[in-house]
């Protein structure tokens, strides 16, 4: 129906619209020429008229100076002169005038007997074909509806055959059947008897120990197991009681029949670590002195990687950029408009966009100081990392460190091949009268300018997707390189032979390490 119908109805009338505006147009041009016709007729009417009444009067002056006996003979010639002159151009105003008259008869003649006429039955024929066209349009719309509806109601019929179909209680089975958790119910508690070591004699009912023999030969009694199923239950089924809280830091769980599942638990263990647990400076050093100004963990990213703060960090300044740039220009548009109303106080009252200029100036203010405190951060990031690069570049040329890296999470990589090969280079320890030197002073002074080198690799165990920022996607049983190893978070980072890096669960891989590597070592 959009197609046949709507759209050729669409199409019909913008033809008829611009057909229309050219017979109007032709109307237009045929009243101009007209018009035009009248005015030189009118003017050669005007200037019949003038001359005749200059021949007049000169005809009267002659006849004056011709009965004065005072006149002299030249005086006499003179007006006669002027008397034929002003007699002949009237004559000729006459002619002219005559042949105009002619004319715009002649062509009002036509104008009202031929193109009229045909102007208006051009208009309709038109809208002949019009009426024409707008009735084949409903009977296409009849049509279509006359096929759509028994389509309509047999679909009505279907939904009303499934409402009667609906049985809640297999319903219902379905759903516990989809979502019942599979616990066992606790069994029953042993009877824990506290009075199996002692014995009562028979003839006074006195106490006496056991002897130490038979309590060896006695197995103790049983005591509540906190592997017990009722212990195990215990925290599990939470659904009426206290949900039990997330472990602080625990690895993914490698996947089960269920890809969601995972994917669900591992958000939602992220969520709580990133709401619960405490946030620790980066270094020492910036703890101590004290510049570091720490913002809200979900505002600043600072919960991310150096690289992917700064990316999420400059699409935001990108994005408050362009909003800012957008009331940057309805403020000039307002401005505009109430300078165009205090010229022509008709056209509106400059007054009343003075609130909405208001408006658009707090949100000036609200996106500068919001793109501001970004910049800030940003600034923090990109000076932190050029710093690292600096003073990483200084320490390679001067002190003949060994090669290392620092992961986004500030672990140290060490290099041990490079260190036996060239044991000279290593620093010597401080003098007893030398100030021993800060081992954190430059923890954080190193970036990822070169790959960090290989200290192991791996085999997937398990494909994994890497929908989070800063994974790497991994297929089964494919191989990759080791680069920093589990810090206790449960990743490990790792390498393609495409050269790609990102992290992968520890429990997703089989790790193989090196025997000349020792891995990442982390400093806090």
């Amino acid at each position: 129906m959009t197609h046949k119908v709507y759209g050729e109805l669409m199409r019909y009338s913008q033809d008829f619209k611009a057909e229309r505006k050219h017979h109007l147009q032709e109307g237009r041009k045929a009243q101009q020429h007209l018009d035009h016709c009248w005015k030189q007729m009118d003017n050669s009417k005007r200037k019949f008229e003038r001359e005749c009444k200059e021949a007049e009067k000169s005809q009267i002056t002659y006849d004056r100076l011709d009965n004065d006996i005072n006149a002299t003979k030249s005086e006499v010639e003179k007006a006669k002169a002027q008397f034929y002159l002003r007699t002949h151009m009237a004559d000729e105003s006459k002619n002219e005038y005559a042949a105009q008259l002619q004319n715009f008869n002649g062509e009002q003649w036509k104008h009202f007997n031929n193109a009229i006429p045909h102007i208006f039955k051009n208009l309709q024929d038109m809208d002949e074909r019009r009426t024409v066209k707008l009735g084949e349009t409903y009977r296409s719309f009849a049509e279509a509806e006359r096929r759509v509806i028994p389509i309509v109601s047999k679909c009505l019929e279907g939904m009303v055959s499934a409402a009667k179909a609906v049985d809640s209680r297999k319903d219902s089975i379905i759903v516990v059947e989809s979502f019942k958790s599979g616990f066992d119910p606790p069994g029953d508690f042993p009877f824990e008897d506290f009075s199996q070591h002692m014995s009562r004699s028979g003839s006074d009912g006195t106490i006496s120990s056991t002897p130490k023999v038979e309590r060896e030969r006695e197995a103790p009694a049983p005591r509540s197991d906190p592997k017990h199923p009722m212990s195990k239950t215990k925290n599990k089924l939470w659904l009426f009681g206290k949900k039990p809280k997330s472990p602080s830091s625990s690895p993914p769980s490698p996947p089960s029949s269920s890809r969601s599942r995972f994917s669900t638990d591992l958000v939602s263990h992220y969520l709580s670590e990133i709401k619960t647990t405490p946030r620790k400076p980066q270094n020492l050093k910036g703890l101590r002195r004290g510049v570091r100004q720490e913002a809200p963990s979900l505002e600043d990213y600072s919960h991310l990687p150096p690289e992917q703060r700064r990316k999420r960090l400059q699409q935001r300044i990108d994005e408050l950029g362009k909003e800012l740039q957008k009331e940057i220009d309805q403020r000039d548009a307002l401005n505009k408009m109430k300078d165009v109303y205090e010229k022509n106080p008709q056209m509106g009252d400059p007054i009343s966009l003075q609130p909405k200029i208001s408006e658009t100036m707090c949100n000036m203010e609200k996106l500068r100081s919001e793109l501001h405190k970004n910049e800030t951060w940003l600034s923090e990031v990109e000076g932190k990392q050029s710093s690292r690069g600096d003073r990483r570049h200084s320490a390679d040329n001067h002190h003949h460190t060994p090669q290392g890296r620092e992961s986004p999470e500030g672990s140290y990589t060490d290099d041990t091949s490079q260190e036996h090969q060239t044991p000279q280079k290593r620093t010597t320890p401080p003098k007893p009268g030398q100030p021993n030197p800060d081992p954190h002073e430059f923890d954080d002074e190193f970036d990822d300018d070169d790959p960090l080198p290989v200290i192991g690799h791996c085999k997937a165990l398990y494909s994994f997707d890497g929908q989070n920022e800063g994974t790497l996607v991994m297929a089964d049983d494919e191989v990759l390189y080791i680069i920093e190893e589990d810090k206790g978070d449960g990743w490990t980072r790792a390498r393609k032979q495409s050269g790609e890096e990102g992290y992968v669960p520890t429990s997703y891989v089989e790790i193989t390490m090196e025997k000349n590597s020792k891995g990442a070592v982390t400093y806090i």
